[in-house]
């Protein structure tokens, strides 16, 4: 299903309308378009007079260093390379709401996640949470779910998410070895893991059109 990112936007209010904070789980497998819808509907409520912010789950990679020393760099951005008791931890605290939480965002071109790089404000209302395994009904991932308002899962076809993400590492300078192993041997079985593995959504669509 594609909906538009109006409606999408129209049925955020209405369930928020009675919210001080409201908070918004954007899941899928990689290459879905997340990040794109999370920064879409960030801008068309800040457009309506809203306050929103996007939490990227990205920010929690472990560190390479670390990855490296338990043999799971090659395996970078699968469930279990991520921090997700630090992850949970700061949603807690964005949920609550009663002060600014720092948090981090992940430099895709480095590769790296950078600490304390956006604030949240205790007035900041709508919060725009993405990542892949926010949905993942996998302990300690299933933690998670309970903690949002809304869930919205975006998954389009296989086909679309393979050329996506194959336009991905081509663009970060990747030789077809590297791009062929990024693929098939870690983005797309992730990506099997999170469409089989997640709980419903609230929403679900494949896609979102702009005005």
């Amino acid at each position: 299903m594609t909906m538009t990112l109006a409606a999408l936007a129209d049925g955020i209010l209405e369930k928020a309308a009675d919210c001080r904070r409201f908070m918004i789980a954007i899941a899928g497998p990689p290459g879905a378009g997340k990040s794109t819808l999370a920064d879409a509907l960030q801008e068309e409520l800040t457009r309506r007079g809203e306050t929103a912010v996007v939490l990227p789950m990205d920010g929690f990679h472990m560190d390479n260093g670390i990855l490296e020393e338990r043999g799971l760099l090659q395996r970078k951005g699968a469930p279990e390379t991520f921090d997700v008791r630090g992850f949970r931890d700061i949603v807690t605290a964005v949920r609550r709401g009663d002060e600014e939480v720092l948090v981090p965002v992940f430099d895709r071109s480095r590769e790296i996640a950078i600490a304390s790089a956006r604030p949240i404000a205790p007035e900041t209302r709508i919060i725009l949470a993405e990542g892949n395994y926010l949905l993942l009904d996998e302990a300690p991932w299933s933690q998670l779910a309970p903690l949002f308002d809304l869930t919205i899962f975006v998954g389009p076809p296989y086909p679309v998410l393979e050329q996506r993400l194959r336009q991905r590492w081509v663009h970060f300078g990747l030789d077809e070895a590297g791009i062929e192993w990024k693929l098939y041997g870690n983005d797309l079985p992730n990506g099997k893991r999170i469409i089989e593995g997640s709980r419903p959504a609230d929403i679900a669509i494949e896609s979102f059109e702009k005005p």
